[in-house]
């Protein structure tokens, strides 16, 4: 049985796509953020960042899903950012990836508060 298929049922977690997909690319990149942060803030402390990790990567791959259709340029660009994540967490860790992931964060609650 596949390792990482056990990991991710015994996280429990699974994304609801049609409520992501009311989001906007800000609010979906920044909450994408947080996860990002999280997981390589976790493997710097030795912890298992692998849960993280699986929801990290299911949020890439609901935006890019939503994307792939009506906005290829940017779902092209997700995912330039999600190899960014992978390199920073599997063979350099560069903070610059948090920064990236920041600023989008930051444009989602300016845009939420008029």
């Amino acid at each position: 049985m596949d390792k990482t298929m056990d990991k991710e049922q015994d996280t429990g977690y699974s994304i609801n796509r049609d409520e992501w997909a009311k989001r906007s690319l800000f609010e979906q990149l920044g909450n994408i953020g947080s996860e990002v942060g999280r997981t390589l803030k976790m493997k710097r402390r030795g912890r298992d960042f692998e849960p993280a990790l699986i929801r990290a990567l299911d949020l890439f791959d609901a935006t890019v899903t939503g994307l792939i259709t009506t906005h290829p340029h940017r779902a092209k660009e997700v995912l330039r950012a999600k190899e960014c994540f992978l390199d920073a967490l599997y063979v350099k860790d560069d903070p610059s990836i948090e920064t990236y992931f920041m600023q989008f964060a930051i444009a989602a609650r300016m845009n939420s508060h008029g």
